[in-house]
């Protein structure tokens, strides 16, 4: 009999060492802007469905990380001193500095959006390091933004480029904005802006004499002050056409890009295979799954723009 109840004692002891030793996985996502709340979003929801209850077996925090790089930098920093257990980051400048920051250290880093994965790891094939994630495909697809636009307006030509010299992705971004545009015979003239404040300087002088249609690149600061473009667009009867979902949400006329959501969603999937033990270093950069062809028709009707029923029949998302 005491035999019986040593061995049942130590067998329920067995039992009560994994539930005991089970660590809460802390997830920390860094934000630099609005345009990203979906990624993560869908991160959530994906986890959960994968067996991770939130404040079970995951606690997530959401890190407001705006104002410039020296602000990311500073909140990466942070996040290494609280030994985070993983971070997301939604876009190329998060991520730089969240790389940077964590090098070195064993903490996972998850991108759900580069727009340029060339500027973090040298392989499509593996990182090498602690990042892992997905290519948003924002540059790759700049010459379907630019088809969208010649089939919106047929008429259009000349094409006003707000672009910001100091952006992360600038050179890669304004070398597929020239090209697209060049292929399909559209005459691009920049505008270089590098603040809010030179966004609301310059965009007056984008007038519909000079111009016939406006484009805006994958870049955080000129997305923070987009609704001073679209009002400038609306005043002047000129279609914006943007390289992100959330701004057709906010009033730009159009994009063709990756669905947000489903980026987050798809991140899960790492995040899971990292937690069972898989390496980031050894995961290949995925391609997203899903684009969206994304039009507002409210937009369309302030400039006075019909829009053609073969477009409205292909596009994902029709905002009213």
């Amino acid at each position: 009999m005491k035999f019986h109840i040593v061995a049942l004692s130590g067998l329920l002891l067995l039992q009560a060492v994994p539930a005991a030793a089970q660590k809460t996985v802390r997830i920390v996502s860094v934000s630099t802007s609005d345009q990203f709340n979906d990624a993560f979003s869908g991160f959530k929801k994906r986890m959960e469905e994968l067996g991770y209850r939130e404040g079970r077996e995951v606690v997530y925090e959401l890190r407001a990380a705006r104002g410039g790089e020296g602000v990311v930098h500073e909140v990466a920093r942070r996040l290494v001193e609280e030994k985070v257990d993983m971070i997301l980051t939604s876009s190329t400048t998060s991520t730089v500095a969240v790389a940077k920051a964590t090098a070195g250290t064993h903490i996972p880093v998850i991108f759900l959006s580069a727009g340029n994965p060339q500027k973090l790891v040298k392989s499509f094939a593996g990182s090498g390091t602690n990042l892992a994630g997905i290519s948003s495909g924002t540059l790759e697809i700049t010459g379907k933004r630019f088809e969208l636009l010649r089939d919106l307006v047929p008429g259009a030509k000349r094409v006003a480029n707000f672009t910001n010299p100091r952006g992360v992705n600038h050179q890669s971004s304004t070398a597929e904005v020239r090209e697209a545009a060049r292929k399909l015979g559209f005459l691009l003239f920049d505008i270089p802006v590098t603040s809010r404040s030179e966004i609301g300087l310059q965009a007056p002088t984008v007038t519909r004499r000079k111009f016939d249609a406006i484009f805006t690149p994958p870049d955080v600061m000129v997305t923070e002050a987009i609704e001073i473009i679209v009002e400038q667009s609306y005043r002047e009867k000129l279609p914006l056409m943007t390289s992100l979902l959330a701004n057709v949400r906010r009033g730009c006329l159009a994009t063709y890009g990756a669905n947000y959501f489903a980026l987050g969603e798809q991140g899960a999937g790492i995040a899971h295979k990292i937690l069972k033990g898989a390496k980031p270093s050894d995961l290949p950069i995925e391609q997203p799954m899903k684009f969206h062809l994304a039009l507002n028709l409210k937009a369309a009707k302030a400039i006075g723009l019909t829009v053609p029923r073969e477009i409205l029949l292909r596009a994902d998302e029709v905002i009213e």
